[in-house]
């Protein structure tokens, strides 16, 4: 990974942060992009003396522009990007509003496929590069009901990233599209959930925010399609689709229906 020029987005906190210091220390290059100048700058630091730490709202496809377009000055190529910004949800099914939809979308969504569609051009040009999203393992079961909207947005990201795969197969092989699924990771994600939550720092078994950035970067490494970060989750995935009547495995994990507006 010497010298590589890695592009992390929602990078000034939790995996993306430590994605970019464990990155710095194989000796490539993060390029941290994010809203927050005062903790970017700091992680950016941290990682490596050339880190460029870029300030932008991912969220916005002229910003995601910008970054590909400061990044290719400065370095004059990218190497990989990795799609990392992402806000959860605790709002049930029956509760969702537009807001609700357009805020999931925008953010796990479309900003990830402005970094897509900004970046691929250079990759195409040069013939290889790597493409990583950090999705979630609510995006393959969406076993938590009141995160719901944010599992049918990863399930979104999920299937863009197959597409692209595919599209790409043929033409450009050295192109890498590939996805990570972490669990729940001891991070301010529970806390900063549209709607409010519990705090994910929390809950009991919680993975590291440096035990996901190490799966990544072994991604980055040796590219592959599908990336879970512990063992026994592709299993659990894989017993879930091949259960005959899915509902019997849903009845394992759901809780009580939560409580209604106004109730």
């Amino acid at each position: 990974m010497q010298d590589k020029i890695i592009v992390i987005t929602g990078a000034s906190r939790g995996i993306g942060a430590a994605l970019a210091r464990l990155v710095g220390q194989h000796q490539a290059i993060p390029v941290v992009v994010a809203r927050s100048r005062v903790e970017l700058e700091a992680v950016a630091a941290a990682s490596h003396p050339l880190a460029l730490a870029i300030v932008a709202d991912v969220t916005q496809r002229a910003e995601v522009q910008r970054v590909v377009a400061e990044t290719l000055t400065r370095f004059g190529r990218i190497d990989a990007w990795v799609n990392n910004v992402g806000r959860g949800i605790t709002r049930s099914v029956a509760d969702l509003t537009d807001d609700d939809i357009d805020e999931m979308v925008a953010v796990n969504v479309k900003s990830a496929l402005y970094g897509i569609q900004a970046v691929l051009p250079h990759f195409q040009q040069r013939g290889t590069g790597h493409i990583v999203n950090v999705s979630s393992m609510l995006g393959r079961i969406p076993f938590a009901s009141q995160r719901s909207a944010y599992s049918a947005s990863k399930a979104f990201l999920n299937s863009l990233a197959i597409n692209l795969r595919m599209d790409l197969r043929v033409a450009f092989p050295k192109i890498h599209v590939s996805t990570v699924y972490p669990g729940v990771v001891a991070t301010e994600f529970g806390l900063r959930a549209l709607g409010g939550g519990l705090d994910s720092r929390n809950f009991p078994g919680a993975a590291s925010p440096e035990e996901i950035a190490a799966v990544i970067v072994d991604c980055l490494q040796h590219p592959r399609a599908d990336v879970y970060t512990r063992p026994g989750q592709h299993a659990q995935v894989a017993a879930y689709f091949a259960a005959e009547d899915v509902a019997q495995v849903e009845a394992g994990f759901a809780g009580p229906p939560p409580a209604r507006k106004g109730s």
